[in-house]
């Protein structure tokens, strides 16, 4: 991570360790959870867990605080797993996670929510599918105990790309209702936005100023976290 865009400079940074690791998870099953707990740990060991604060700060002064490189997980869809298994791994973990919730699959009633999952991409597993009518997708109670622990953030409504999104109803769907939803959910403001596949800042005028008056400060992406200015 440096303020400066060259290439001697990225590589200057990386070489010094001063940079960002990124790293995205989706489901987390709870049969999988020690395997969870071990890759995350060891991520732990080498990287810096980076707070919203954190980021923040690098982006208003260009210092970063801790001498080793720093580290994200993020977690995609808002499953259910992402408050019982994700969460509280990184919290034995003492590791600050990013949660992108796709606002839809929340408000979906559970008896629905695997057919919902089903048509809109969000990939499901074994144990999920013989829960049966179960909820398997977060309560807005849970995103607001997450956002108390760790950063939430809408990744769309209904999991869309930013080539399904073309009309102003779209945006104000994909866009702005996720974030009035989550903020009432949370009492906060939620920083970031994620489109799916990992869209980044720049491809499209419209959509990104869409962002801006959303009031999002961040938008992350297959390669990079944005700061919106």
């Amino acid at each position: 991570m440096t303020a400066h865009l060259t290439m001697s400079a990225h590589r200057d940074a990386l070489a010094a360790g001063r940079f960002l690791r990124v790293v995205n998870f989706h489901n987390t099953p709870r049969g999988q959870r020690d395997v969870l707990y071990d890759e995350l740990a060891r991520y732990a060991k080498r990287f810096a867990a980076v707070t919203l604060a954190e980021l923040d700060g690098f982006f208003a002064t260009g210092r970063w605080t801790s001498d080793r490189p720093g580290f994200v997980p993020v977690f995609y869809e808002g499953y259910r797993t992402c408050h019982d298994v994700a969460a509280a791994v990184c919290d034995e973990l003492g590791l600050a996670a990013w949660f992108a919730v796709c606002t839809g699959f929340v408000d979906t009633p559970p008896a629905e929510q695997e057919v919902y999952a089903r048509s809109h991409d969000i990939g499901l597993t074994a144990e999920e599918l013989a829960m049966r009518g179960e909820r398997i997708a977060l309560s807005w109670d849970e995103v607001a105990e997450l956002s108390r622990r760790h950063v939430v953030l809408p990744h769309t409504a209904s999991h869309a790309g930013i080539g399904d999104v073309g009309t102003d109803d779209d945006l104000e769907r994909e866009v702005f209702e996720p974030k009035r939803r989550m903020d009432a959910a949370t009492g906060q403001s939620a920083p970031a936005f994620v489109w799916l596949h990992g869209t980044q800042w720049g491809m499209s005028e419209r959509h990104d100023r869409a962002l801006q008056q959303a009031g999002y400060r961040y938008q992350i992406s297959n390669t990079m976290i944005h700061r919106i200015a």
